[in-house]
């Protein structure tokens, strides 16, 4: 066995590496401790989402994955919902209205609407909105189930894989020769030389409520939380439902190791900022709550592009809690870059050989 590429994680990342690369005529070859979805991508809500990322690479990145998902998607519960970002006070009406205006210049599609009609979208919001935004784009899909119509076709094995020299990969199993290695194994990329951290984040899933909540909703203050490198607990109000009717509840960020455990303070917190938004919430019974680790790269910009330490060792990680949104996209130009095809965003921001993700 000698495929053209191996690619080690069988995430979402990995999976839309392998779909890039196998439907360019690569035989590929993926690898994953546990199978496919197995870690971070069946840990989080499956958002593909451009409302909350600034103008810059990432935002293109992400304008080219919400293109690329609605025929890639077909079988993982695709809903183009929208999204509906909202101030709860008068001092974050102006930093939210200016950070629209900002992505609308960059191309989005950001509304501004009042507060009535925020209520008109979703009549349980809280009386105490001050401003909303409207996102058309933002849409959400099942992660798992995307990561598995990406991996049709395409040979999955379950192997711990320990080490690479980017032509082969030493296996539990054994050592597999290959033409190329892509590590895309999120939160544990660092195991190959790259600064990635594990992120924690948790939701909470409450019982069904068919109907109830339309769009993505969130609180202005969620961009903040994404944008920043504070290793404390942050917590914002996310509030969404599934096509099953649950609601899932977010958003926290938290950077300690890997530590699983699950904190009262911490769902105490998302609740407390869920009810804030919705405050039918407050009697409505939770199921459940899990909890995943995302990969956290210091200059919060994915890491795609070949390492230029180890010819032949090519990287897909660093998206944190965007990876489900950018997956098409990354997946693309890696490929591209791989196989000497034009990139069809600009690869330089996301490098290799940042200072911020050297190791």
């Amino acid at each position: 066995m000698h495929p053209d590429v191996v690619v080690v994680g069988a995430g979402i990342i990995g999976a839309a590496c392998a779909q890039a690369l196998h439907v360019r005529g690569l035989d590929v070859l993926v690898v994953d401790r546990r199978g496919p979805a197995s870690g971070t991508s069946a840990a989080g809500e499956g958002n593909v989402l451009v409302s909350d990322k600034e103008p810059g690479p990432e935002l293109e990145l992400a304008k080219a994955s919400r293109q690329l998902w609605p025929e890639l998607a077909l079988d993982a519960e695709w809903e183009e919902k929208g999204g509906l970002v909202v101030a709860t006070t008068e001092q974050a009406v102006e930093p939210l209205r200016q950070f629209a205006a900002k992505q609308r210049a960059a191309g989005i599609d950001a509304c501004e609407i009042t507060p009535q009609e925020a209520r008109e979208h979703e009549p349980h919001l809280t009386p105490a909105i001050t401003a909303a935004i409207h996102y058309l784009e933002d849409a959400q899909l099942n992660p798992v189930k995307a990561t598995r119509t990406l991996l049709r076709g395409i040979k999955v094995v379950t192997a711990e894989t320990s080490t690479t020299d980017g032509r082969s990969v030493t296996t539990d199993q054994g050592v597999i020769h290959c033409g190329a290695v892509v590590n895309a194994t999120g939160p544990w990329a660092s195991r190959f030389g790259v600064n990635v951290l594990p992120r924690r984040g948790v939701v909470i899933v409450t019982t069904p409520l068919p109907g109830t909540i339309r769009h993505k909703v969130y609180d202005a203050d969620y961009v903040g939380a994404v944008a920043s490198g504070n290793a404390d607990l942050q917590t914002s109000g996310v509030v969404e439902s599934t096509q099953a009717g649950t609601v899932l509840i977010g958003s926290s960020r938290q950077r300690r190791g890997f530590d699983d455990t699950i904190e009262t303070k911490v769902l105490q917190a998302l609740a407390t900022r869920a009810i804030a938004l919705f405050p039918m919430l407050a009697n409505v019974p939770v199921m459940r709550a899990y909890g995943g680790f995302r990969p956290y790269a210091p200059d919060h910009l994915p890491i795609i592009g070949e390492d230029p330490r180890t010819p032949g060792l090519w990287h897909a990680t660093g998206h944190e809690g965007a990876g489900v949104g950018l997956a098409p996209a990354t997946g693309r130009l890696l490929a591209e870059l791989l196989t000497g095809a034009t990139p069809h965003v600009d690869p330089h921001p996301f490098r290799v050989d940042r200072p911020e993700v050297m190791v």
